[in-house]
């Protein structure tokens, strides 16, 4: 059966998007604020179209305050590549600093804090943040809509019913994954006790466990699934949660809303022009991204046209085993040089690609033959990365 993942869904939606979140927020259940949250959100970006136009020329009028912005790592953070590196250039208006972090609640205390100004974060974020700062923070924009993918290597799961008996590894504890998964999984008849959510820190820790156990079924966002199917070929896409969250709510329109992009009111409030110019240069940078994901073949993943590894035009040595580039990238650090002794999963090179790092690990104890990378050089999945005398 065809299945494919598209790469990343974004919405970068109007200009202000002037929001307050449910101060009961904390007392709603998962499914309710999964539900609540994603539908406002839609609605709330919709009423913003009328502002957008104003923000044609922000940057121009940008203040070149300094903007402190925090993001997961991630889908969220994936649109902000280019802004990042046109920023470390000395390139934008504003000055920008970013702070990326892999769990939601060390951003929440930053903004809480006024340590950060504007912040990437889960949907549901959004509400606990309302809370906790008395109402300090504005809604402004849709930065992701779905991104989440079922992944697995059984063939019998074309439904979340299908899910039953199962255990689920995920990350995304107290945040939107969590609230959706519970969402979906309520609606579809099933409780508590008949799928078991296993939280990890770490989508690569999710992908560890989906290449140890063969019978796993992991709960990813992208890019982390696709990373996760291009590494590990038994894996593939077998529940798309957009689809399965449209199948519920026909009706009503409610969009799967994953990320929102919030600023804090006082910040806004001095430095309008400067969270416009903001916004342009996020929409700009996005669109730079999925330019790139695009040329690269990044944008979608099928995993039935899927290509093979690229040819490669060297060859591995007689004697030798070959250590593989596993996704599309650039090489970021290359740990090891020609003649070191390495043991089995050792890293060899560190790729980063969509602002994420993807270790090259060896498969095999010996002693390196020959390197075959270098430090910034782009590379395709399956590249020759080093050989291995073994």
């Amino acid at each position: 059966m065809k299945k494919s993942m598209k790469l990343l869904a974004m919405a970068l939606a109007g200009t202000f998007v002037l929001s307050g979140c449910a101060d009961n927020a904390d007392k709603q259940t998962a499914s309710e604020t999964a539900a609540e949250t994603t539908a406002k959100s839609s609605d709330e970006a919709e009423s913003s179209q009328e502002t957008a136009d104003q923000s044609t020329d922000s940057s121009k009028n940008s203040d070149n305050t300094s903007v402190r912005v925090g993001s997961l790592k991630g889908p969220t953070s994936m649109g902000l590549a280019q802004l990042m590196d046109r920023a470390k250039k000395g390139e934008t208006e504003n000055n920008y600093t970013f702070t990326m972090v892999g769990k939601a609640d060390e951003l929440v205390g930053s903004v809480a804090n006024g340590d950060l100004d504007i912040v990437l974060v889960p949907a549901n974020v959004a509400s606990i943040l309302y809370t906790k700062t008395q109402g300090n923070v504005n809604v402004i924009d849709i930065n992701t809509l779905g991104v989440l993918y079922v992944v697995a290597s059984d063939d019998s799961i074309f439904s979340m019913k299908d899910l039953k008996g199962k255990t689920l590894y995920m990350t995304g504890k107290g945040t939107t994954p969590e609230y959706v998964m519970n969402y979906l999984l309520s609606e579809n008849g099933l409780t508590d006790g008949d799928v078991t959510l296993e939280f990890k820190s770490e989508a690569a820790e999710v992908a560890s466990v989906l290449k140890e156990d063969p019978s796993a079924v992991g709960v990813l966002p992208q890019p982390f699934a696709t990373a996760a199917c291009i590494q590990n070929e038994a894996l593939k896409p077998v529940l798309d949660l957009t689809e399965q969250w449209n199948l519920l709510n026909k009706e009503n329109g409610s969009q799967l809303v994953t990320g929102v992009t919030i600023v804090r009111s006082d910040f806004l409030k001095e430095h309008e022009d400067t969270i416009r110019a903001f916004k342009d240069h996020q929409e700009a940078s996005f669109e730079a991204e999925r330019k790139m994901w695009k040329e690269k073949g990044l944008d979608e993943f099928d995993s039935e046209t899927q290509d093979a590894p690229a040819i490669v035009e060297e060859t591995v040595p007689d004697g030798c085993e070959a250590a593989r580039t596993n996704i599309p990238g650039s090489v970021w650090k290359v740990l090891v040089e020609d003649g070191q002794k390495v043991r089995e999963g050792d890293t060899l090179v560190i790729l980063e690609s969509m602002k994420m790092e993807f270790p090259v690990t060896a498969e095999y104890s010996g002693i390196i033959e020959k390197v075959y990378l270098k430090p910034g050089e782009q590379v395709n999945s399956g590249q020759l990365a080093a050989s291995i005398r073994v």
